[in-house]
């Protein structure tokens, strides 16, 4: 996964590149523990921890992570997960083509108006470029209502609330069908 995806006007071109869990550990630590990045939980993440959390991501089949460009600079995470091997495994009945998803926009002082927006969009154009993809399934905090009203742009519906062991989190789900009228509209 390294394709370039056409965005909104003005914002700029967003590739994604598979992460590299020691070289770009120093990146991703000053992102996850940001106050900005509360509900990715690793607010108090040492380097090592933050190595050690992506080394298991890299070894896992069921579950890999992408680091976001923007115009050629680093600036967003993108996590891909298979839900019925990790995060949701017993918390819902998945079906064939499901595709679990997290993102993090790097946090920034100079804010790009649309720029989270065009992040959610490509990486869900990403995960719909595959052709065994059918649904993504989010599993957001319940409390973080910023993402709801993103998911909810590119099509998410809520199914319902779901107790996971670190969150209580709202599970929602986002059909081929639901993104591209979503993103058309």
């Amino acid at each position: 996964m390294s394709t370039t995806t056409p965005t909104a006007a003005g914002i700029g071109a967003l590739a994604l590149r598979p992460l590299d869990p020691l070289k770009d550990a120093v990146l991703l630590h000053s992102w996850v523990t940001h106050p900005k990045s509360a509900f990715w939980m690793m607010q108090d993440a040492k380097l090592v921890d933050v190595e050690r959390a992506y080394m298991e991501i890299a070894a896992d089949e069921h579950h890999h992570a992408y680091l976001g460009l923007h115009d050629g600079v680093p600036a967003f995470l993108m996590e891909k997960y298979d839900p019925a091997h990790r995060e949701l495994t017993g918390l819902y009945e998945p079906e064939p083509g499901d595709v679990g998803m997290h993102f993090l926009v790097a946090p920034t002082d100079r804010p790009l108006h649309g720029f989270t927006r065009a992040v959610i969009t490509a990486v869900m154009a990403e995960l719909f470029a595959d052709p065994a993809t059918a649904r993504v399934v989010v599993e957001p905090d319940v409390g973080n209502k910023a993402v709801h009203a993103l998911n909810a742009a590119v099509g998410f519906v809520p199914e319902r609330e779901i107790q996971k062991p670190e969150k209580k989190a709202l599970l929602s789900f986002c059909t081929r069908e639901q993104f591209e009228k979503a993103v058309s509209a």
